[in-house]
């Protein structure tokens, strides 16, 4: 797939994940890229450098857990750059996002993202998710960047709504962090994710209380 022209690539990878991007979102998709790319000489968001390989690193890797966001509203939490948020927010017009991240140089790329983007259903949010008290509670909370699962949910529970599920996007299936589960909590469902053009394990996993 590497080998295909631009175009074509991108349509490749989203007709994989069975993502039905229109024209605009589409073009979205690949600003932000562009935005990425600019922004990360100077603010080094990600260790990607070469803007084809964002695309399945990024984009790919965070559009496919789209099917498994649901409800109403949805916090990143770690959002970085903007992922899973951003990306989904763009194919997902009718769901509110909100990204949070401690850094405050993320947090203004991502709030300028917002901007150029047009994307009226994100907010960015600069602070630590255990003490920031927003005025809603959340159908679905999301990380692809926390390293530890229960770390993840004991900072974020406390914003999941009832009958939310916390998301977790990890790599190969983290069994040895499944046995320190808050008691609470359980796995709703596990599923391997297969990213169009990146090698490795993915995986994504549900929690509900």
């Amino acid at each position: 797939m590497t080998t295909l022209p631009l175009d074509d690539y991108w349509a490749q990878g989203l007709a994989t994940l069975d993502c039905n991007a229109t024209e605009e979102q589409l073009s979205k998709l690949k600003q932000y890229v562009d935005l990425l790319h600019r922004w990360n000489k100077t603010y080094n968001l990600t260790s990607i450098r070469e803007p084809r390989q964002m695309i399945p690193v990024h984009i790919f890797d965070s559009l496919s857990v789209a099917p498994y966001i649901e409800g109403k509203n949805c916090l990143d939490v770690g959002s970085g750059g903007g992922l899973p948020g951003i990306p989904l927010a763009i194919m997902q017009p009718q769901r509110q996002f909100t990204l949070l991240d401690t850094n405050g140089k993320k947090t203004r790329f991502m709030q300028q993202a917002v901007i150029e983007l047009r994307l009226n259903n994100v907010k960015v949010v600069h602070a630590r998710v255990e003490v920031y008290q927003f005025d809603q509670l959340f159908d679905i909370i999301i990380s692809r960047a926390f390293a530890s699962v229960v770390n993840f949910i004991n900072t974020s529970s406390k914003h999941l709504a009832e009958n939310g599920q916390i998301l977790a996007m990890k790599g190969q299936y983290p069994e040895d962090e499944l046995s320190l589960l808050p008691p609470e909590f359980t796995v709703k469902y596990s599923k391997i994710l297969t990213i169009p053009d990146l090698p490795g394990s993915r995986c994504i996993i549900s929690f509900i209380k």
